[in-house]
Order: structure tokens, then C-alpha cells, then sequence
């Protein structure tokens, strides 16, 4: 008796790829640019844009620098844990506005985030009044950005170089 097998597609195809790959050149592009470019209808651009942000696969947003926007204090912070306690903190991390980007990580620490906030009294409180007081946070470790000197986000799809 023959054994079935049950794979998954994959999430993404060629067209997908390409999608994101326009998107990420120029966020701004219209639908009706990537239909023409790709030679598929703008519909199905727009149903595919609708899925792949759907399936948070991508996000369209303006991305800017934050260190021209007013907030003087950018940076990465190193926060160690109590394992058993990894959800918990995750979940009151993710309510903390001034973190943008929160990862869990290797290396000892448990979880890395980045801050933007407009004052130094602003990362103490972040860091001390917020971030310390949750259960099971053990220790953290704070990196300032002095300048950004690489910010780019065309890297592809993994995909790529399949074909």
C-alpha cells in the first residue's frame, strides 16, 4: 500500500516574487505599473497584493529615519530572560509603543529590540520604569545608533534563485 504524502505549497511563486521584488524597488509603484511589467491583469495584482499582505507576508509603509524625524534617541536593546516567562514578556513588549521591532534571538539573550524615542529621560523610563518591571526580565543591554550607514530593503525572496 502506497504511503500519501502531503506537501505544502509554496507560499510564494514566481509571480508573488516578483511582486514583492517591484515593491520593495518603490513602494509607491501602482498596481496597473506591476500588471503591465509582469504582463498580468491589474486584478490580479490587486488579489495577490490583498493575500500577501493578508498572510503578513509583506507590509507597505513609508519607512523613514527616525533620526530626522525628531526622536534623538535610537538604539537596540539586549533583553535576557527567564525562559519560562519568553510569552508573557513577548506579549507586554509588543504593547510598549517605543519598540518597533522585537525578535526573539539566539545567543543568550532571549529577545532583541529596537527603540525610538525623542529623549534620554524617555529610554530610562522605557527601560527602567517599563521594560525592568516585567516578570521575568532578568537583565537588559542598551546599544545607541550614532548614524544609520546602510538602510535598504530590496533584498528579494528567497526564491530567487529558483526557477
Amino acid at each position: 500500500m502506497a504511503r500519501e504524502t502531503k506537501e505544502k505549497a509554496p507560499p510564494l511563486d514566481r509571480v508573488d516574487c516578483e511582486i514583492i521584488k517591484l515593491l520593495q524597488k518603490d513602494g509607491r509603484i501602482p498596481n496597473t505599473s506591476i500588471a503591465k511589467k509582469l504582463k498580468i491583469s491589474e486584478a490580479t495584482v490587486r488579489s495577490r497584493l490583498n493575500r500577501l499582505i493578508g498572510e503578513e507576508i509583506i507590509q507597505i509603509v513609508a519607512v523613514s529615519n527616525p533620526m530626522k524625524l525628531g526622536f534623538s534617541m535610537v538604539g537596540s536593546i539586549r533583553i535576557h530572560v527567564e525562559i519560562k516567562e519568553m510569552n508573557a514578556i513577548i506579549e507586554a513588549l509588543k504593547k510598549l509603543k517605543p519598540l518597533w521591532h522585537i525578535v526573539q534571538s539566539t545567543g543568550g539573550t532571549g529577545i532583541h529590540a529596537e527603540f525610538v524615542v525623542k529623549s534620554l529621560e524617555d529610554l530610562n523610563d522605557l527601560i527602567f520604569e517599563k521594560i525592568h518591571r516585567i516578570d521575568g526580565v532578568q537583565r537588559t543591554e542598551t546599544s545607541m545608533f550614532l548614524k544609520f550607514i546602510k538602510r535598504q530593503y530590496d533584498w528579494g525572496t528567497a526564491m530567487d534563485d529558483q526557477e
